[in-house]
């Protein structure tokens, strides 16, 4: 940050011009032609930073690191900082002056910045920016000095305070530190993807399979705060310091490993590291016949608890001991599933459900396998990729109640069970099951997604903010559709800038998702930005020619007739055909 120094040698963040904006950082205010805006302070601070780096394309994680310090924010607390920034400096998103929005990539201060000396800002600013308090400019040095020996009176006595606070706190007298007593805080863990030592590529899924299989046992411990699957597969295959992964998603401790699997032998390494230290605090290796992986893998969960000396309630416990398959070659087959479901085409989309049969009539007793396959029989009909919905539906319905009855103490039978509900329009059971997911597992983090869509269905957009909210927090490195209920609902709202912005953003993570382009097509509309919606109708068709106003009526869930009328005028405005 720039910084001069003032006549009594204090130094301040220098003020400087935005276009013909002055901008006095310390005191959050921006003026032009008599005219005074205040800024609040994280607002300020990126208008700082992208004046720093005028012309050039700043990303928004260069932004969170550098405004935020490395917090875990909201995805929208710097699109919110750069709309309040676009209304206090009059600027526009669609034709800037000042800071323009680069797709995919972030923002650019657009407009020319100069660095102002004291006295030319007086200039600039002008009588009538002068507040209640100002006084002549006789009595100001003097002013200056009285309040700067004030403030650092004030700065010794409240250090002074703070010390006798941390020496005499019964919260000190009681630290582990000093007592050996229990911390307060709640440990957390990212379970990095164990790495595939197999001469076979094929058990790729089988490693990560496992991975996320710990990840689920570890996230039902209300003591222990997990990291979700999606962000910690966001290092798969890269080699990142444990004091890195500490400061870029703030945890405690890292669980990895590896596993090599040839014929019926497998063998697992695993560590768990303390992230800001670097020390091991535990590790082993188990040599198992494959079949015996399982087990290997509840010992591993189980030493984990031990090593962060998490209690456990019986439920809790009994819950951890129950396993979905004990049959190797079903979890194969789910495994096959699992990557094919991701893709999301009709043709694998068939092909996902096939691989889930195989799994059930190897294991008639898998849940997970149950449920995975009614989901994706309940996306099928959503996607139009079905000759006999209703019959598709109530199969499907069929398979994810049969799922949540062989294997209750997982979270992912409940959101199969949830998502099912809410295609069938069962609003209510589909919010049960969902609250039952994050009631067995407070840590997953793709059940308060599931939360926010359903929220977003029942016309309860604030509540669908705060539920993705909280997915982000326990997802750092999130999948398209929680910026898409975060858009969803700003759009719901009438906060139209706000659901665009975050809508763009979903689509750069997902350019071929339906839903998407649907709500941002409508979004368009309500900017008055028609020639952009009709292109999203074009790239829709394309992807799916099946999305049509009268499939869409079918079979997108919104409880809310108003709404649902409101989001059919805007996409038939954009386009979309009957």
């Amino acid at each position: 940050m720039e910084t001069s120094q003032t006549s009594d040698g204090v130094e301040r963040p220098r003020h400087f011009m935005v276009g013909d904006w002055m901008v006095a950082p310390e005191r959050g205010q921006i003026n032009c032609a008599g005219r005074m805006e205040r800024v609040e302070p994280k607002a300020m601070e990126v208008l700082v930073f992208l004046a720093a780096h005028q012309g050039e394309v700043v990303t928004r994680e260069e932004l969170e690191k550098n405004v935020w310090h490395g917090a875990l924010v909201g995805y929208d607390a710097v699109t919110n900082s750069v709309i309040k920034l676009r209304k206090a400096l009059g600027d526009h998103a669609r034709e800037p002056g000042i800071i323009a929005t680069i797709p995919k990539r972030g923002y650019r201060l657009v407009a020319p910045v100069r660095y102002v000396d004291i006295e030319e800002e007086q200039l600039l600013a002008g009588p009538d920016t002068a507040g209640p308090d100002s006084v002549p400019a006789g009595k100001t040095r003097s002013r200056s000095l009285k309040a700067a020996l004030i403030a650092s009176a004030l700065v010794v006595l409240v250090g002074l305070a703070a010390a006798l606070h941390l020496i005499w706190s019964p919260a000190t007298l009681e630290s582990p530190a000093l007592s050996g007593g229990e911390s307060s805080h709640t440990p957390s863990i990212v379970v990095l993807p164990f790495d595939n030592l197999s001469d076979d590529p094929q058990f790729e899924s089988f490693a990560d399979g496992i991975t996320e299989d710990i990840i689920t046992d570890l996230s039902g411990l209300p003591a222990l705060l997990v990291i979700a699957s999606n962000t910690s597969f966001a290092f798969k295959g890269k080699q990142v310091p444990e004091r890195e992964l500490a400061a870029d998603l703030d945890v405690d401790f890292v669980l990895e490993g590896s596993i090599r699997r040839q014929g019926d032998a497998v063998r697992v390494n695993a560590r768990l590291v303390d992230a800001r230290s670097g020390f091991q605090k535990w590790a082993k290796r188990y040599d198992r016949q494959a079949a015996e992986v399982f087990a290997v893998q509840d010992e591993v969960t189980s030493s984990i608890v031990e090593a962060l000396a998490v209690k456990l309630s019986q439920q809790e416990a009994e819950r951890l001991a129950r396993r979905t398959t004990n049959n190797l070659a079903a979890y194969d087959y789910f495994q096959v599933g699992q990557r094919l479901a991701k893709v999301s085409t009709p043709e694998t989309n068939r092909q996902a459900q096939e691989a889930y049969r195989k799994a059930i009539e190897l294991d008639p007793s898998y849940g997970r396998a149950y449920g995975a396959l009614g989901y994706t029989l309940a996306f099928s009909y959503r996607r139009g990729w079905t000759d006999d919905p209703q019959q598709t539906l109530e199969r499907a319905l069929e398979l994810a109640r049969k799922g949540v009855q062989l294997a209750d103490s997982i979270p992912q039978t409940y959101w199969a069970l949830g998502f099912v509900h809410l295609m069938r329009k069962e609003y209510k059971l589909a919010e049960a099951a969902a609250t039952e997911a994050v009631t067995v597992a407070p840590n997953y983090a793709d059940g308060y997604g599931l939360l926010a869509l359903i929220k977003n269905a029942l016309g309860e957009p604030e509540s669908a903010i705060a539920l993705i909210k909280k997915g982000m927090q326990l997802n750092p490195y999130y999948t398209w559709d929680y910026p898409y209920n975060l858009g969803r609902a700003y759009y719901t709202l009438g906060r139209i800038d706000e659901a665009i912005e975050a809508l763009e953003e979903a689509k750069t993570r997902n350019e071929n998702a339906v839903p998407i382009r649907m709500h941002l097509a409508a979004s368009y509309v309500r900017a008055n930005r028609q020639d952009d919606a009709e292109w999203e109708v074009q790239e829709i068709q394309v992807l799916s020619p099946t999305d049509t106003i009268s499939h869409l009526e079918a079979a997108h869930p919104i409880q809310d007739e108003a709404l649902m009328n409101a989001f059919v005028d805007d996409l038939r405005t954009a386009g979309l055909p009957e």
